[in-house]
């Protein structure tokens, strides 16, 4: 009986399965930047709307800070919206990088189709059963510390600033608490909820930092880079 190790002996990647292979990764690609360009529409509109709240509540002294915590929840539907796109941008992203480590790379050294890792047997079952890399959760997460929990920062500065010095600096504790009020909510009720709808998106933010880690990210480089060298166009003297 043919064994696992006695088939990929045998297995032979020719032009045609080269050029498979090649036209495969561009589709990848492709969808790749897609769903990437999906993730910036999101993003992209988060921050206008965020910015049209802001000059709401900043352009007239008598603004009430409710803009701000009316876009809060907007802002949160296309965190959700956006976390939902990320996984499947993941899935693409992750194949990309399969083929760039254990497809391109070996080719790139001389080494030829290299398969005894099993890469192409993974790649296949990931064709075959297709499955989420990360859950939604640690989808929101990374999203999170790349872009939206700077946004939700920058919307917690400014309310805070508005009922702090916004029109003139709050003098006592009696005031904060009258400005930070929402019609029959008290203001210290709605400070408390505001300190915890931020501490839950912190929380997730943090807690999912140790989860799966994201592939095909730069790292930092140690040492000369060498590979600047060989970017650079040759000058006419034969020098780079």
């Amino acid at each position: 009986m043919e064994t696992q190790q006695d088939r990929k002996e045998k297995l032979i990647f020719g032009a045609a399965e080269i050029g498979a292979l090649a036209h495969l990764y561009r589709g990848e690609m492709y969808q790749s930047k897609i769903w990437r360009g999906r993730l910036d529409t999101t993003t992209n509109w988060a921050v206008v709307i965020t910015g049209i709240a802001l000059s709401a509540t900043f352009t007239d002294v008598n603004a009430s800070p409710m803009p701000i915590l009316l876009v809060s929840w907007v802002v949160v539907a296309f965190l959700l919206f956006e976390a939902r796109r990320y996984l499947f941008y993941d899935v693409f992203r992750v194949r990309v990088r399969v083929m760039e480590i254990n497809f391109y790379g070996p080719l790139l050294r001389g080494e030829g189709v290299r398969v005894d890792n099993g890469w192409n047997d993974v790649l296949a079952e990931d064709y075959t059963d297709l499955r989420f890399h990360i859950s939604l959760l640690e989808a929101v997460g990374r999203r999170l510390r790349r872009t939206y929990g700077w946004i939700f920062a920058a919307q917690l500065g400014c309310y805070l600033a508005k009922i702090l010095v916004h029109p003139v600096a709050a003098t006592s504790l009696a005031d904060l608490t009258e400005r930070a009020a929402i019609g029959p909510i008290s203001g210290e009720l709605a400070l408390a909820f505001g300190f915890l709808f931020h501490a839950t998106w912190a929380t997730i933010a943090v807690a999912t930092l140790r989860s799966q880690k994201a592939v095909g990210l730069p790292h930092k480089r140690v040492g000369p880079d060498v590979i600047l060298a060989f970017a650079e166009a040759p000058r006419p003297n034969g020098r780079r």
